[in-house]
């Protein structure tokens, strides 16, 4: 039976191959170009509208690799409210699971080192993601306040409490930083489950291969819950997002 499984296994992969090498990485290369022009086009007139360029670079991705989403819990975002968005983090299509199926206008929490990265720093920026500086602490107060002007009449922010891939369906440990963070937003963060992607793409491009994945939303935690009790929140927001998987 063993032997069975990983003959169709070798199969299914060998078979993969030329249309990964012919047909994906072709189209992800020029979807990312075509992507960053509609951002640096739109973002002029409105950083909303050069969001959705990302969400149509995520979907051309999914559609193209083929990674269904399933979606569950839309019913617990509630309409016109801001979130810290809270995801595990299993591989590098995560990204393209979250800005193609959540249904969310978001930006990302981005290290402030990537903003000299090269067509990405600026992209980004266009974008309003926010980068985090923590060189010292009137530089995070000013990180927090243009976060603030951001992240309003429902814009959320997107996080990896993890910090890193897990490149499986464990659950990391939770750094602390984006809890604090929800602390000075003084918004309810919203627990996503990302189940997995990390069979469509764990490692390298040598991983890559098609599989149907599951996004499900849980309720909202509400931080203000959790004042005096931040271990608290950051279990709360770990348990939710374990349940999932």
């Amino acid at each position: 039976m063993i032997f069975l499984q990983t003959m169709t296994k070798d199969w299914k992969y060998w078979l993969y191959q030329p249309y990964k090498w012919l047909v994906v990485i072709p189209i992800f290369g020029l979807a990312t170009l075509l992507g960053a022009i509609y951002i640096i086009i739109m973002a002029p007139f409105s950083p909303n509208l050069s969001f959705y360029g990302g969400v149509m670079w995520a979907k051309v991705m999914q559609w193209v690799t083929p990674m269904p989403v399933i979606v569950k819990g839309r019913e617990n975002i509630a309409k016109g409210q801001s979130y810290i968005i809270a995801s595990n983090h299993q591989g590098a299509y995560d990204i393209f699971a979250i800005f193609g199926s959540l249904g969310l206008n978001f930006r990302w929490i981005l290290k402030k080192e990537l903003r000299k990265a090269p067509v990405l720093g600026y992209t980004c920026e266009l974008m309003q993601n926010i980068f985090i500086d923590r060189s010292s602490k009137m530089a995070a107060y000013r990180s927090i306040q243009r976060a603030k002007e951001i992240l309003r009449d429902g814009t959320s922010v997107m996080i990896f409490p993890e910090g890193t891939r897990s490149g499986s369906s464990e659950l990391g440990p939770f750094k602390h930083g984006a809890f604090k963070l929800a602390y000075s937003l003084e918004l309810p963060i919203l627990p996503i489950t990302l189940k997995d992607t990390h069979k469509v793409m764990c490692g390298g491009l040598s991983t890559l291969m098609p599989h149907r994945v599951e996004l499900i939303i849980h309720e909202p935690i509400n931080t203000m819950n959790f004042v005096d009790n931040q271990n608290g929140l950051v279990e709360a927001t770990r348990e939710a997002i374990a349940s999932g998987l």
